[in-house]
Parts: C-alpha cells; structure tokens; sequence
C-alpha cells in the first residue's frame, strides 16, 4: 500500500463527565496506527495525528474523577479529517449545547468523517446527522434513542454501523472496534491487523456495513 502524504487529523471531543473509555479507547487506536519502515533500521509511518477537543482550555474532569487537559478548544484545532465524538453522562447536558452541537455539525459539513461511540450518538442525532440513517448507541439507551430519533433506524444488534460519512458505535470497549474499523477502511486490513496486535487487542468487530 502506498505511504500516505501526511498523517490525518483526529478531533476527539471531550467534555465534563464524559466516559474514559469511549475517548481513550479510539485515541489508542488512532495514536498506535502505523505502517511497517520501509527499510531496516528506518522509522514506521504514523497514520494519525490524533488530540482532544473541548470547548474552552480547562481540565475536564471525565467520568470517575479522571483530569483531563484537552490540547486544543473548538476554536483553534488544526483542520480535522475525522471526529470522534464520545458518551458519557455528560452528553445529556451537551445535547443542549449549541456550541457543541454546531461544531460537530460544522465538522462534518466542511467533510470531516464523523463517528460517535455509546451515547455519542445522541450527540449526532441533536446535531441533526442522523436523519434517516442507521445508527446504533449503548445497549442500555437504544430505546432512548429511538424516540429522540424516529427518522433514524436504530440498531440493538449492531456493534459498528459505517453508514459512509457518518459512523456510530455501541457502548464504551466498541469504540475500539469502531476505530479498528476505520484504520481498516482507509488503510487497509493489515495496517487494522497490526494495530490490533500493537494493543494486543484480540475483539472482533461487528460491522453493519
């Protein structure tokens, strides 16, 4: 496979009380993406520039008590190529967060590939990128979200939903599926394979392609 140009920026959003998990998972993923040296002794290619994304520059406090410095604020991030938007009790106020919603709207607008993890979902649907498309949530918020979203088809059964520019993710760990899932899109089943085995990482992912 061809060495890509540069790596691709990653945005992950994080704000007050959000799941650790539903963040750090991808951020490993993304952070651990590489394609092998081209010769011996040379230096792997990194396929993601992955940082954190919060509205203003404070340490969040993340579900659990776990601090958080976020290395950018919604302003001034580079340009993004993929957003990941995660869950967490927090999204219940952020769903009444214009700031929020707006930016992950603009994201995608400007042609971000935009994913979401658990309840991160619920954050998509309010930023109106789930009309009539499939998408999935937490085990345990699936009914809630279908009646937040009755254009959406929501999927009880379904890990990973890749509905193309927009994909979603069940509860908490299958944010490491999702990622897994878009290092294999965009580079390949070995480069997903290596990452996998880097984080000794033995789930399988279950895709609603």
């Amino acid at each position: 496979m061809l060495q890509p140009a540069q790596p691709r920026n990653v945005g992950i959003l994080i704000f007050p009380d959000v799941e650790i998990l539903d963040f750090c998972g991808p951020f490993e993923v993304f952070a651990s993406a590489t394609l092998p040296a081209q010769t011996e002794g040379g230096a792997e290619t990194r396929l993601f520039k992955v940082f954190t994304v919060a509205e203003r520059p404070e340490i969040i406090t993340c579900r659990g008590g776990l601090l958080v410095q976020p290395n950018h604020t919604l302003e001034d991030h580079p340009p993004l190529d993929l957003v990941v938007v995660p869950g967490g009790y927090g999204t219940e106020r952020e769903q009444e967060n214009p700031v929020v919603l707006d930016w992950i709207a603009r994201q995608r607008r400007t042609g971000a590939l935009t994913t979401s993890v658990c309840t991160g979902a619920f954050l998509l649907g309010a930023a109106g990128l789930l009309h009539g498309l499939r998408a999935t949530t937490h085990w345990s918020t699936i009914d809630g979200l279908r009646t937040h979203l009755p254009t959406t088809d929501v999927l009880a059964d379904a890990r990973v939903v890749d509905e193309g520019e927009i994909i979603t993710s069940a509860g908490v760990s299958a944010g490491i599926d999702m990622a897994l899932h878009v290092v294999r899109r965009l580079h390949g089943d070995e480069a997903a394979r290596r990452t996998a085995r880097d984080m000794e990482y033995d789930g399988e992912l279950h895709l609603m392609g």
